[in-house]
């Protein structure tokens, strides 16, 4: 199994716990913004709740760099290897 097949289940998730309402396929390619309709607070809980299952810390200056799903996936993989 890859990182990702690892991750984008749990981003699955984690963004159906935060945004019931929404029906969500999760994909790499899924813009946070502009797909997924993420703001501030939402990609705040989203981050939060990422640290928890992967007990890490996610600087808040990587969100210059991530745009996608698949973007922040690469992150907590990165984050989480080291």
């Amino acid at each position: 199994m890859t990182r990702d097949e690892e991750i984008l289940p749990q981003f699955q998730l984690i963004l159906q716990e935060i945004m019931p309402e929404k029906k969500i396929q999760v994909r790499p390619e899924l813009d946070l913004v502009s797909d997924l309709n993420l703001d501030s607070l939402k990609t705040m809980e989203l981050l939060e709740k990422l640290e928890d299952v992967y007990d890490i810390s996610i600087p808040i200056n990587i969100l210059a760099d991530v745009r996608s799903v698949g973007d922040l996936a690469q992150a907590v993989q990165k984050l989480s290897a080291g």
